[in-house]
């Protein structure tokens, strides 16, 4: 019987699902339980050719079993679980059922479950980050470049423990965002790469490989070869937990990425700064109730994604804990980490659609600066003054800005500064560029828009991305 897509548990399955079809579909080739078992069929389909490789079985017999190995359904594999009560070993006959007597024996020939299913996952995992959440983070992080480009320049206050400190670029916030998951690309590359797969069966000594080969280890890295995989460095049943925790690492770190950024949008949005604006379309609705209400709900929606998944870290780092040799507490747990896998490319396409659409308000962005421009220069004014011999200018102008204060903003701090005969004297060794500054804070961004664009420059070459398409 066909299930329903909204007869499913998980929001993945149904309302991610229905919001976005053509990436689930993506995810499927790579995470669903139909590709969890082609992958390990996969894995049972390089055994043998290594094995005919190494003379012990014919090409014949090879290939016979390869076909097979891509003819596994699901449905198959299942049923025949339900009689055994394990699935490799289900897997093995359902395979063996399609082939002659004589391919039989070399089914699964010198390997334990934990070969295929840890190797499989690897595999897996590096696939889908390779073809599809690498991409996916390059081309979130062009649309950042995008707009850190267009608004290099934008007059932008910046922001500390949530009060108004000395003004930056919006760009250059920007690009705050393009460096980290720069960073985070960097690692998930990497941590993709250095999956590892293993045939060094039941207790990772080689002990059945070991009867036919002098060189066990080599069979093993023939056999991960046909894959694109290295040996695990130390196998016991399982492959090192570190690698599997790494590549987690990177996801689960790039995903808080995410949050912040999206986590920043939202506060910009906030009807007291409202410096950005999401885009709505013509027939939507903000509140059940307020009909002139307009939620920044995506980027709310992807931090309350990265609430869902980040705690799930601590599972992995719970799972790299196998008593002795192997042992099952990792049966359940690591079934779910392609939710997680799934949970941050949904956000990231969800990220990338409305942070295309994202309005930008330059005009709020100079109310907001120029609320608190009179300030902002208290920090160059001190510097200066105490570059230029002033013994305490960090009291002095601080006493300036409570009269500032008091005064209403009435005249300028710089104003009021140069009106103090003590400052004065200071204020006189000054260059022009330096008072042209103090009286325009607009003035003293720094190398804000110079850092954004070559945050952009070093990037942007390395964000030219294929997608590509699974082979499992």
């Amino acid at each position: 019987m066909q299930r329903d897509v909204f007869d499913a548990i998980s929001p993945l399955d149904h309302r991610y699902y229905a919001s976005s079809p053509e990436l689930f579909d993506q995810l499927s080739e790579f995470l669903s339980e139909r590709a969890v078992i082609a992958y390990q069929a996969r894995v049972e389909a390089a055994l043998v050719r290594a094995l005919e490789r190494r003379g012990l079985c014919s090409a014949a017999v090879a290939d016979e079993i390869e076909a097979a190995c891509k003819d596994v359904s699901p449905d198959e594999v299942y049923a025949e679980e339900r009689r055994t009560r394990h699935n490799i070993r289900a897997l093995v006959n359902v395979i063996r059922n399609r082939i002659s007597d004589t391919a039989k024996p070399y089914v699964h020939f010198t390997a334990t479950s934990m070969d295929i299913m840890d190797t499989a996952r690897s595999l897996q995992y590096k696939d889908v980050a390779q073809h599809l959440l690498i991409p996916q983070l390059k081309s979130f992080m062009r649309v950042l470049v995008e707009l850190a480009r267009r608004e290099a320049e934008t007059i932008q206050m910046g922001r500390t423990h949530g009060q108004h400190a000395v003004p930056i670029t919006f760009g250059y916030a920007v690009a705050e965002y393009v460096s980290r998951l720069g960073g985070r690309l960097d690692a998930l590359e990497r941590a993709s790469q250095n999956l590892r797969g293993k045939m060094s069966g039941a207790v990772g000594a080689y002990n059945a490989s070991s009867l036919f080969f002098e060189d066990p280890e080599g069979f093993e890295r023939e056999v991960l070869g046909l894959l694109g995989l290295e040996p695990s460095m130390h196998s016991t049943q399982v492959i090192e937990a570190e690698y599997v925790v790494d590549y987690m690492h990177a996801i689960v770190s790039a995903f808080g990425v995410l949050a912040n950024f999206a986590d920043d949008v939202r506060h910009l949005q906030r009807t007291e700064i409202g410096e950005l604006g999401e885009a709505f379309e013509a027939e939507q609705v903000g509140s059940s109730t307020m009909p002139h209400k307009r939620n920044p709900w995506n980027y709310e929606h992807v931090k309350s994604l990265w609430k869902t998944y980040a705690p799930r870290m601590q599972t992995l780092y719970a799972d790299q804990i196998s008593e002795h040799q192997r042992d099952l507490t990792n049966s359940a747990s690591a079934r779910f980490v392609a939710e997680m896998i799934a949970g941050f490319s949904a956000a990231l396409e969800r990220l990338e659609r409305v942070t295309k659409r994202l309005v930008v308000d330059p005009m709020g962005m100079e109310a907001n600066f120029k609320s608190t421009a009179g300030y902002v220069i208290a920090e160059p004014l001190y510097i200066l003054l105490a570059a230029n011999g002033h013994p305490d200018a960090h009291e002095a102008v601080r006493v300036l800005t409570l009269k500032y204060q008091q005064d209403g903003g009435a005249v300028g701090l710089f104003e009021m500064a140069e009106r103090d005969a003590e400052l004065a004297s200071y204020i006189t060794r000054f260059t022009p560029e330096q008072v042209k500054m103090l009286r325009d804070p607009r003035e003293y961004t720094g190398a804000a828009a110079r850092r954004a664009r070559a945050i952009c420059d070093a990037w942007e070459p390395r964000l030219i991305t294929q997608q590509k398409t699974a082979r499992i």
